[in-house]
């Protein structure tokens, strides 16, 4: 129901600038296709990764693995992986999304989304090449640490 007001909206609002200033709404939309066309491969790329994840591992396995019931365990794996994944954050939270649909838990994903802004495993040559060996290492330790943190007051506050 909000789909069909949102695009409604969008709609009427582009009818109603097209009649004010052709020009700036073609401009515009141009820009927008563009900027449709930079995110299009990472959109591809997360949903290509959610569909294999899908078809790989059952919502059992999911559970088991990053499932609530997995307890620290599934944090710290969550965590790992979310530090060795280079998504940026607008794929990963869909993604975290579908992953609890499918039986992750909301400790583990937060580790994982934490994880996965905050610490950049692959990223470290080029922020040791600007911002230095000790802070690019403590920055990353810090952040790792911080995602558990995270978790913990998620999972207090769920729970």
């Amino acid at each position: 129901m909000h789909n069909k007001i949102f695009y409604s909206l969008a709609i009427i609002l582009l009818t109603v600038s097209f009649y004010k200033d052709k020009t700036k709404t073609k401009k515009s939309l141009v820009k927008a296709w563009k900027s449709f066309e930079n995110i299009l491969p990472q959109m591809l790329g997360m949903i290509t990764s959610i569909g294999i994840i899908i078809a790989l591992f059952s919502p059992d396995t999911i559970s088991k693995i990053i499932g609530s019931s997995s307890g620290w365990l599934g944090v710290f794996i969550a965590a790992i992986i979310g530090s060795i994944t280079l998504i940026p954050a607008f794929v990963a939270f869909p993604m975290a999304a579908i992953l609890l649909q499918n039986g992750a838990g909301y400790m583990q994903i937060s580790a994982f989304a934490s994880t996965l802004t905050m610490v950049g495993i692959l990223t470290l040559p080029l922020e040791i090449k600007f911002f230095g060996k000790k802070f690019t290492i403590m920055r990353n330790c810090l952040a790792f640490i911080l995602s558990f943190f995270v978790a913990f007051v998620i999972g207090k506050v769920v729970s």
